[in-house]
Formats: C-alpha cells, structure tokens, sequence
C-alpha cells in the first residue's frame, strides 16, 4: 500500500516537470525573441486603430462629422501621416486607421484636447440628427506597429 503511494507521488511529481518542460519550450520561439516590444519603440512608425459601431442609417452623418471635425484637426497635428475609413456593411463597424510618424508625437497629444476634439464631434452628431445622444459606440482602440 505505501509503494503504491509512493510510485503515484513519483508519477504526479514527474508529470508535473514534463508539464513544466512542455511549457517552457513552447515559450521559445526565435521570431518571439527578435520581435521589437511594442512599448519601448517610440520612433517607428505606429497605426492608431479605431473600431465603431456605425448603424447603417447613420453612415453618412458619421463620415460627414468625420470630415467636417476630425480631418481638419488632425491634419493639423505634429506626425500626423494620414489616415484610412473602412465601414463593414454587414457588422455595421468602422474601422479607422491613422498614422503617425512615431508613437512620440502622436502620444504627445493632449488628451483635454482629444476630449475636446471628440466633444465638437459628438456635438455635430447629434445636431445632425437632432438627439441628445451620441450613436456611435466606441468597439476598440488600439495600436498597430510596423515590424522590421
């Protein structure tokens, strides 16, 4: 009885390390490794990425109130590269991609005057299409940086 308890305390003991083995030799991966960590480039080129739940009734006021607030804005911007819309009809989500000469300039922005910015945007909105409530949910926000 007690071999036996001590053969199944050996097998858990050995599973375990070739668990761990298992694991950490998934963990190397030369392309991991030589990948740039996206938090310490701050002078490459960077993508700001935006996802929106646009309704399709609203698409056109969406992109007017993009071109008559955002664009002039922006192009005003220090590393301001330009910038890509994208309207998936059958989700009803935009995605905006916008450039910036490095992660620097474009984090130096700010974000009272982002605030600002997006305020002016909403306002528009919602003049437009006379409600007090802004349709345009924010999905996701991210970063996109180029690799080597």
């Amino acid at each position: 009885m007690k071999i036996n308890f001590i053969i199944k305390d050996k097998i858990k003991t050995l599973s375990f390390l070739f668990i761990c083995l298992f694991v950490f030799l998934l963990q190397i991966n030369s392309s991991i490794l030589n990948a740039i960590p996206m938090d310490n480039d701050q002078s490459g080129l960077v993508t700001e990425e935006l996802r929106l739940k646009i309704p399709s009734k609203f698409k056109k006021i969406w992109l007017q109130a993009e071109k008559e607030v955002w664009e002039p804005w922006l192009s005003i911007q220090d590393g301001f590269l330009g910038r890509q819309i994208f309207w998936d009809k059958e989700k009803e989500e935009a995605l905006i991609l916008v450039n910036w000469e490095n992660k620097k300039l474009w984090k130096s922005i700010s974000m009272n005057e982002v605030n600002e910015v997006q305020e002016k945007f909403e306002e528009n909105v919602k003049t437009s299409l006379n409600t007090n409530v802004n349709p345009f949910e924010l999905i996701y926000e991210g970063e996109l940086v180029k690799q080597g």
